[in-house]
Order: C-alpha cells, then structure tokens, then sequence
C-alpha cells in the first residue's frame, strides 16, 4: 500500500494458486489520486504484472484500477490459510496495512480453528461480526455483474443507487422518501431524480439488452 500515492484499498476480486507460492489474483486498487500501475508494479520483485486498466478517475475523488498480476507471495499467506481451512473467502480487502475479510465456514469449530490459527501465524486476530446464514455466500470471481456495473455505472450513479438501497427507498413499502435520500447525499430533490432516472436507465439498460432481438423475450397474447 504504501507505494500507491495516497492509497485507500486493495480488494482481491479473484484468486488461483498457481505453484511454488505463485498466486493469480485480480486486484481491485483504490487511490486518492492516479497512479501508473506499471511503475509500482515494477519496483517490486516478486510481482508480475499481466494486465491493467482504469476503472474510475479522479474527478469523483479517487482513482480506481484493476489490476491482473502473477504473486510470490510469502508463506503463510492470510488467502491460503484460510481456503486451507475450509472456509470460503467472499472478501478480503486491505485497508489501512490490515486485512479486513468475509468468510463462511460450515461448522463453529471450524472457525475457531481458523482463527486461531490466523493470530498464531499473523499475531493478531479480531472477530467483528458473527452471522448464521442459509447459504454459502458468494466466493471470490462471482460478482461479474457488480464489476460491470462499477464499469459501466459513474461514481455518482453508484452512489445514489447505494443510499438509496440502504435506506430503504426500493423497499415495498418505501422506508425512506426521495427527500431522506437528497438530504443523505446533501443534494437537491430535482438532482436527486435526475441522478435516479440516469443511473435506473442505464441500469435496465444493462439487463436488458439486446433483448429486443432475443426470440426468447416477452411473448404478446
């Protein structure tokens, strides 16, 4: 992290393990201002670098990349440890020089084993939530729809869509009004709509298309 100019975040989006401590990963960098990912990745020597391209820019107050690298990462690796575990990564982010992550595991015990292992090997271990859930959760490589929309979506977009979301304002009945939402984001009302009508236009726009032509589409009667 440190040799990102003002870097926020790195989150694995994906992650193979090729051999001898080599790791395929495609890596999601976050920075507060743009940065060549070429001459970083070029200054360390256990790092390749297969591909790379902008995703955001710094007119939205960061800048975004997504890189594909070849790793030698060092043993133990947090990643390895935990899919050595039996447990299923959903996320793994580095922020602020520490590992934030989101795994699910079958059984208590085995996540007690995998913490304890985790602090033995990396000295420190903190457990911030614990939920029970039906399913496994999605691992890592799964949310293409996500990146496409991170792609195809502005920043602003985005963002509106995520209040939006989590102050219920898509919920039926609505738990928050369009006014609640504006005031969250401290823009006007007639901003807001037009924010909305935008970001839910390209959104269908996305889902939908090429529908038009598709035979197996809506169907008249």
């Amino acid at each position: 992290m440190e040799r990102i100019p003002d870097g926020e975040r790195i989150e694995f989006e994906n992650a193979f393990y090729a051999d001898e401590g080599n790791w395929i990963e495609s890596l999601l960098v976050t920075a507060r201002s743009p940065f060549d990912p070429e001459s970083v990745v070029g200054e360390l020597s256990r790092i390749e670098l297969f591909h790379h391209e902008r995703v955001s820019d710094s007119s939205v107050g960061h800048a975004s990349y997504r890189l594909t690298v070849v790793a030698q990462e060092p043993y133990p690796f947090l990643l390895g440890v935990i899919l050595r575990g039996t447990a299923i990564p959903n996320r793994l982010q580095l922020h602020d020089n520490a590992f934030n992550g989101v795994v699910t595991v079958k059984e208590w015990e085995t996540f007690r084993a995998l913490a304890e292992q985790i602090e033995e090997q990396f000295g420190q271990f903190e457990l911030l939530r614990v939920n029970q859930v039906e399913t496994t959760g999605e691992p890592f490589g799964s949310g293409q729809l996500g990146r496409v929309l991170r792609n195809e979506l502005s920043q602003e977009q985005l963002t509106t869509l995520r209040i939006a979301h989590r102050l219920g304002y898509f919920d039926v009945p609505r738990r928050a009004s369009a006014e609640d939402i504006a005031t969250e984001l401290g823009i006007a009302q007639s901003t807001l709509s037009e924010r909305l009508r935008l970001a839910e236009n390209r959104l269908f726009g996305l889902v939908f298309s090429g529908s038009e032509n598709d035979p197996a589409g809506d169907a008249g009667g």
